[in-house]
């Protein structure tokens, strides 16, 4: 504030210009959201604003530097801890994930860095740009080029994403113009020398500004326009890339549960927000509906299905045969609070939901299998409900001994495929089960063809069909890489080739545990977020019913197996794990688990190799330096010059600082015109800065150059003069 009073610039025409700085900051932090699985948005741009307004005030910034490191670490604190701001182990907590990220970066291990410290780092990006736009926007008044890339950033997430950019460009183009004038008026002053007095009793200049600036918009937006004479980049960009990374026409998009699939492939983004917490006894999958109708790019249900009420929370739903051997257990479901799934998520044998004293009505799919929440005829998503249901153990033995199928309906039905898809597929799955007789043997042929082959799991850059492709084709014979759609949508036309009826299933897997035995009881505590939704398979087998199978890399469908120990010893061998370890994370890919077992073999070893990643720190770290000492050149520059009048106290050295005062003065706006000479020139600096300092400044440069040494008291008051200048100028 003290630079501004020196400067003779009013306050209220400079904060005007940095809360436009801020406002088109925020520009850039509203996408965040939509585009990005980051959380705390709000708090975030709390943080901005609380940045903005510190840098606004212009403390000195030793305090500057302890207010906004002491709002970064509340934020983490808030955020990320249960302990105590004050508490210790809130800052050993906090250190040690330093440490543990600053290795996992060394180690070359991006994606287990932590939310922690990606956040610290996002704070820290924050802090800096608030100091940058005081800069550009106070200091220098450079408002363009910010401007301009606000408005190319905002375009082209409206172009290239989901991002509806409509509203934020005309508020750019409203807060960018405004600045823009304001600037260009309040740097005419400066370099004219115009008093700024009246403007300080009558800032009702602006509103001329204010009023073009709204009236140009309201013109723009209202009057008619072309229609678009350039071409849409996307489906030229989607073409010369063949599809990858996008889905269905619609971009990148994060992963979790939805319902239209009718278009598979493209790329997705991870969503560790939870989505519900399972009290369970045993661990399953949660299921929600399954999907009949293969189209060659994604799966759709047949038409007419009905939905039946289940009176009392009694559901009908049969997905095994009455036979199979089950032990009665039951699971709660409590969702966040932000869940919008008008659905039941249940385990399989499910028999009884409890609503909890809830008003809703159970719908029933009795071939999908989807169980929806109603009331009053319209969709309701339910805080949570208790499943009772039977626990199944699926007899191997009777599935290997299964004779084919004879319900042509149901053979109809779950052996559909369209009649696009290419032959290749039928002749890959005769030779991936050439060896097997039964139809058990054909489907554990089938699922475990996904594990080698050349297949890989991975969520990014992975491809969408074109127009006369095939999604499982591309994916078999062209990319064989994908997730969890990829790979169960290509075991089910897989069987279907053979005329084994399969059909594709979607829901949740059991997620991570948080707590063993809550409460001493026989419960365990899951947590299930958005990067846990999952789509698996289900085979039909005579006298048993539908069996889950899971064909995607890195995961195991939890299933309980009944062996027959007379049989021989492949049925054992073959047999899934009755109880199988659900990875931490679901959807991490398989690679990242192979470099963290690398990571731990690493560092038995006690050499340490200089990698590419210590250069590109320490060219950071340079590139840091030079940035500080670029902007803080003028201050060096002074520093040295006064250093040198104080050791040399010659004429050449206060020469060598007069004209140095005249390069700030020019570099600040002052321009000396050609016809000025050096006296009405300082009238003009001393008019400005309303101080007489320049012109004695001058009066004693001009002695010297007539040979006039300054000498004792003098050169003090020389000195004192110049650094009293230097300290309005530079302010």
């Amino acid at each position: 504030m003290n630079r501004l009073n020196q400067s003779n610039m009013p306050i209220i025409y400079t904060s005007i210009l940095y809360i436009a700085g801020l406002l088109l900051f925020m520009e850039w932090l509203y996408p965040v959201k939509e585009l990005t699985d980051t959380a705390y948005v709000g708090v975030f741009m709390i943080y901005t604003i609380f940045c903005f307004f510190i840098s606004m005030l212009q403390v000195r910034w030793w305090l500057s530097f302890l207010l906004k490191g002491f709002g970064l670490l509340f934020v983490l604190n808030g955020v990320f801890s249960e302990h105590s701001f004050l508490s210790m182990l809130w800052y050993k907590e906090l250190l040690s994930d330093l440490f543990l990220n600053v290795d996992a970066m060394l180690a070359r291990h991006w994606f287990d860095l932590t939310n922690m410290f990606r956040t610290l780092l996002f704070l820290i990006i924050i802090w800096l740009m608030s100091y940058l736009i005081h800069y550009w926007f106070v200091q220098v008044k450079r408002i363009m080029i910010f401007s301009v890339l606000t408005f190319i950033y905002v375009t082209l997430l409206d172009t290239f994403t989901v991002y509806h950019a409509d509203w934020a460009i005309l508020r750019t183009f409203v807060i960018a113009f405004i600045a823009l004038g304001l600037a260009n008026v309040l740097k005419e002053m400066q370099r004219e020398g115009i008093q700024t007095y009246s403007l300080r009793k009558k800032p009702l200049w602006i509103l001329p500004l204010i009023t073009i600036v709204l009236f140009s918009t309201m013109v723009g937006y209202a009057a008619p326009k072309f229609e678009p004479q350039w071409p849409d980049p996307v489906p030229f960009l989607k073409s010369a890339t063949n599809g990858f990374g996008g889905k269905g026409g619609i971009g990148i998009q994060k992963v979790g549960y939805g319902e239209n699939d009718s278009r598979l492939g493209g790329s997705f983004v991870q969503d560790y927000n939870p989505v519900f917490q399972a009290y369970v006894k045993n661990v399953s999958y949660f299921r929600i509906e399954s999907k009949d109708v293969y189209t060659g790019k994604g799966w759709v249900n047949s038409d007419g299905v009905s939905y039946v009420e289940q009176a009392d929370g009694a559901i009908s739903l049969e997905t095994f045969s009455p036979s199979i051997e089950v032990t009665e257990s039951d699971a709660s479901i409590v969702f966040s609070g932000d869940t919008d799934i008008p659905k039941v998520l249940y385990p399989y044998g499910i028999r009884q939901v409890d609503l909890l004293n809830q008003e809703a009505q159970l719908l029933l799919n009795e071939e999908s299998g989807e169980i929806r929440t109603e009331l009053d005829n319209k969709e309701i998503s339910l805080p949570g409900y208790k499943i009772y249901y039977d626990y199944p153990s699926y007899p191997i033995g009777i599935m290997r001994e299964a004779k084919a199928v004879e319900d042509s309906e149901l053979l109809e039905r779950y052996t559909q495929l369209p009649n696009s898809l290419p032959d290749r597929v039928y002749q890959l799955a005769t030779e991936i089960t050439a060896n097997h007789d039964s139809q058990y043997d054909k489907v554990r042929a089938v699922e475990r063809y996904f594990s080698s082959n050349g297949f890989a799991y991975q969520t990014t850059d992975v491809a969408v069909p074109g127009q006369n492709e095939d999604y499982v084709d591309q994916f078999l014979f062209e990319t064989k890489v994908g997730y969890c759609d990829n790979f169960s949508t290509s075991m089910v036309v897989l069987l279907r080739a053979m005329d084994i009826p399969a059909r594709w299933v979607k829901g949740f897997t059991s997620g991570e545990k948080l707590e063993d035995n809550i409460d001493n009881s026989d419960y365990d505590l899951y947590e299930v977020t958005n990067a846990n939704a999952h789509s698996w398979v289900e085979v039909y087998f005579p006298e048993v019913g539908w069996v889950p199978f899971e064909p995607t890399q890195g995961f195991n469908v939890p299933n309980d197996f009944a062996i027959d120990t007379s049989s021989n010893e492949d049925d054992v061998l073959e047999a899934p794990d009755a109880n199988p370890q659900q990875p931490e994370q679901p959807e991490r890919e398989p690679e990242e688990a192979v470099e963290t077992i690398a990571t731990n073999d690493d560092s038995k070893e006690s050499h340490f190799e200089i990698t590419w990643v210590h250069g590109a720190i320490a060219t950071a770290v340079l590139l840091l330096i030079a940035a500080i000492l670029y902007w803080k050149r003028y201050q060096l520059q002074t520093y040295f010059i006064e250093r040198k009048m104080i050791k040399r106290g010659d004429a050449a050295s206060y020469q060598d600082a007069y004209h140095y005062i005249l390069k700030l003065l020019k570099h600040k706006g002052f321009t000396k015109n050609p016809d000025q000479t050096l006296r009405e020139y300082a009238r003009r600096i001393d008019n400005w800065y309303g101080t007489d300092e320049m012109g004695r400044l001058t009066t004693n440069y001009e002695r010297l150059i007539y040979q006039q040494p300054v000498v004792g008291s003098g050169q003090d008051e020389l000195s004192n003069l110049w650094k009293n200048l230097i300290n309005r100028i530079l302010g």
